[in-house]
């Protein structure tokens, strides 16, 4: 089977990236803008998302921008009930195909996360959190960015960085969570993919919705 794939590009130098949630870094000039995002379950132009990668020997690097007119930041009890209900990217990484296990990284505008370790098909362990996590958001006049790194003995430990005869990779999906509110202040839920995961219902957490991640 063929995957979609991004190249991510090697970070040149040995200065880590700074993560202040802007990408300002001159170093995010050499990574490839990858636009390629639509609604798989409405009939719609989606608006605009742009993801980043970069990598190094310490760390994987990411960094969304997220074109929003009317962001939705929820209340609840806990970070869980506050990103589910608001506007976030996602990032999802896997152990293999089969999603046995596979793990999630949700990022809300203002800057909680929610991540979370599942097995296919939707067995979610809440109270895992990713070790060796690093992010920060920022909202702005066009919408949000969230900013981010990983570190790569984090992604091996996990089972999650994975080789082949063209190299290192990682199996994952990349996703947003678009919402906006109606005349009644009630929240309407659309989903932004990657790759489209081609089932009738919305779902990312099926292994049609992943692709590679390819490290240069």
């Amino acid at each position: 089977m063929t995957h979609k794939e991004y190249l991510v590009q090697r970070l040149a130098g040995s200065t880590p990236i700074p993560i202040d949630g802007a990408g300002k870094s001159p170093a995010w000039a050499a990574a490839r803008a990858l636009d390629d995002f639509s609604f798989p379950w409405l009939d719609a132009v989606a608006p605009a998302t742009r993801f980043r990668a970069l990598w190094d020997s310490q760390y994987f690097y990411f960094f969304f921008e997220a074109a929003d007119t009317d962001i939705v930041l929820a209340q609840g009890a806990d970070a869980k009930e506050r990103v589910i209900g608001s506007d976030r990217v996602e990032i999802f990484f896997a152990t293999g195909h089969d999603l046995q296990p596979y793990y999630g990284l949700e990022v809300d505008p203002r800057g909680e996360v929610l991540d979370y370790r599942g097995r296919y098909h939707r067995l979610i362990e809440w109270d895992w959190s990713c070790a060796g996590l690093e992010f920060q958001s920022r909202q702005n006049a066009q919408g949000y960015t969230v900013e981010g790194r990983i570190a790569l003995t984090s992604l091996q430990q996990l089972g999650c960085l994975h080789e082949d005869e063209k190299g290192q990779y990682l199996i994952a999906g990349l996703f947003r969570a678009e919402f906006s509110l109606d005349d009644k202040q009630q929240t309407i839920q659309n989903w932004i993919a990657w790759v489209d995961p081609q089932v009738a219902d919305p779902d990312f957490h099926v292994p049609s919705a992943f692709g590679h991640l390819r490290l240069s």
